[in-house]
C-alpha cells in the first residue's frame, strides 16, 4: 500500500445511518441522567391510531420445513406494554414461532406485523425496532463491560449524546458502575443477565423478545430481573418472553402455550385457572408410578356403594352408576388427578390402587397450579389419559 494513502476499510470516515425508532422518526427523550422511559416512541401510537390490532399480531401463520410442521396456523395479538408469555416444551414451536416475528425466518403462510411493519416484506425494518435476548445473554465473553456496551450501540445505530445517555442509563441498570473495564466472562450470573438485557434495549426499542432469559439463573437475580420487566412495561415497552419456569409464567400479564406447533390455550393466568373452576387436584404418592397410572387409566368402572356425583351412600350400597372425568398425569415422583368430588376419588383411587397391589403412599388435596392445566392440556391433546368414575 502506497504511504500516505487511506486504508480503504480504517482511513476513510464511514457515513453510519441512525436506526429509525418504530414510524421512522427517533423519538423526543429527555436527558436520562437515571434509568427513563423505554419504548415510549409516539409511533407507537402512530400504528394504534392506525387500526392494526396490537403491537405484535399474526394471523394464521405457518411455518413447514419439508413435511415437518413447526408452526401450524397460529393467531397471537399482543398489546402494547404487556408482558406476554409464550409457553411450550422444546421443539413446540417456540424459537421458530419468535425467529419470524424478529424477522430471522419467512413464513410458510399467513401474516403479521410487528410495530406496524409487515413480516413477509419489511423484515430489515423490524430488526432495527425490536430488542432481542437470548437465554446465552447474548455478549462476547472476551469483551469488557464497556466494550460489549459500545458494541451494541453501535450495532443499533445509536450515536452522540443518546450514545453517552443509554451508556450510563445500561452501566447503573446492571449495578456495574465502577467495573467498566471488567471482563464481561468474570460478572456472575445474574449481573451478566441484566447487562445483556441493558444491551438489548440500548436503542429503547418498543418491543422486547426474551427467549428463556432466566434459564440457569438464580432465584434471587430471577425475581429482580422479573422487577426490570415490569418496570420496563409500565414504561410502555412490550415484552414477549418464553419461559419453561410455571412460577414466572404467574407475571405475565397473558400466556399462550404452543404444543405440536399450535396453540391449545391463552388468556390471563386467572382465566386460565378458572378451567379448574368446581374441580380438585389430588396428588398421589405411590410405590409403583407407572404401573400405578396403568391401572387408573385401564379402570372406568363407578365406585360401588358411593354415588360417584353426588358423593353420598346410595341405597343398599347399590352403587348408582354415574361418571366423573380425572385427568391423571405424572408428575416427577408423584401422580396428579383432576377430580370433580375428591372424597369419592379418594376412596376410588386407594381400592383401585391397593387391590392391584400397589402401595399407595398418600392421597391429598392440593391447590391446582397452572403446570397443572397447562400438563393436563398437554396431555389431553395427545388424546390420553382420561379416567372416568
Amino acid at each position: 500500500m502506497r504511504r500516505g494513502k487511506p486504508s480503504p476499510r480504517f482511513g476513510r470516515k464511514r457515513r453510519v445511518r441512525r436506526y429509525p425508532f418504530c414510524g421512522g422518526a427517533p423519538p423526543q427523550r429527555p436527558p436520562m441522567s437515571k434509568p427513563g422511559p423505554i419504548g415510549t416512541s409516539g409511533t407507537v401510537d402512530s400504528f394504534d391510531s392506525a387500526g392494526i390490532a396490537g403491537i405484535v399480531s399474526i394471523v394464521n401463520l405457518s411455518r413447514t420445513f419439508g413435511d415437518f410442521t413447526a408452526v401450524d396456523g397460529i393467531t397471537l395479538n399482543v398489546e402494547r406494554g404487556e408482558v406476554f408469555g409464550f409457553l411450550g416444551p422444546n421443539g413446540a414451536g417456540k424459537s421458530t414461532t419468535i425467529k419470524m416475528l424478529c424477522g430471522l425466518l419467512l413464513p410458510t403462510s399467513g401474516s403479521g406485523t410487528v410495530c406496524g411493519f409487515d413480516i413477509l416484506k419489511q423484515a430489515e425494518e423490524i430488526k432495527k425496532n425490536i430488542g432481542y435476548m437470548s437465554q446465552k445473554f447474548s455478549l462476547y465473553d472476551d469483551l469488557t463491560v464497556e466494550e460489549n456496551v459500545s458494541f451494541f450501540s453501535g450495532i443499533y445505530g445509536v450515536r452522540g449524546v443518546m450514545r453517552q445517555e443509554r451508556r450510563k442509563w445500561v452501566i447503573e441498570m446492571s449495578g456495574l458502575g465502577g467495573m467498566e473495564k471488567a471482563l464481561t466472562k468474570t460478572l456472575p450470573g445474574g449481573v451478566k443477565q441484566r447487562l445483556a438485557l441493558g444491551c438489548a434495549l440500548m436503542h429503547s426499542p418498543p418491543v422486547l423478545f426474551l427467549d428463556e432469559p432466566t434459564s440457569g439463573v438464580d432465584p434471587i437475580s430471577r425475581r429482580k430481573f422479573w422487577a426490570l420487566i415490569y418496570d420496563l412495561a409500565r414504561e410502555g415497552t412490550t415484552v414477549f418472553v418464553t419461559t419453561h419456569y410455571m412460577d414466572e409464567a404467574e407475571y405475565c400479564d397473558r400466556l399462550a402455550l404452543i404444543y405440536r406447533g399450535k396453540i391449545i390455550a391463552e388468556g390471563k393466568p386467572s382465566e386460565l385457572k378458572d378451567r379448574y373452576a368446581g374441580k380438585s387436584v389430588l396428588e398421589v404418592e405411590v410405590d409403583r408410578l407407572n404401573d400405578a397410572m396403568d391401572m387408573l387409566i385401564g379402570t372406568a368402572d363407578a365406585y360401588s356403594g358411593t354415588d360417584a356425583v353426588s358423593g353420598v351412600d346410595t341405597p343398599n350400597g347399590t352403587g348408582a352408576i354415574s361418571s366423573m372425568e380425572v385427568d391423571t398425569v405424572i408428575f416427577g415422583n408423584l401422580l396428579h388427578c383432576t377430580v370433580e368430588n375428591p372424597g369419592v376419588a379418594v376412596a376410588y383411587i386407594r381400592e383401585v390402587l391397593e387391590e392391584a397391589g400397589i402401595a399407595v403412599i398418600r392421597v391429598e388435596e392440593i391447590k391446582p397450579s397452572l403446570e397443572d392445566l397447562f400438563v393436563s392440556l398437554v396431555e389431553a391433546s395427545q388424546g390420553e389419559i382420561q379416567v372416568w368414575l
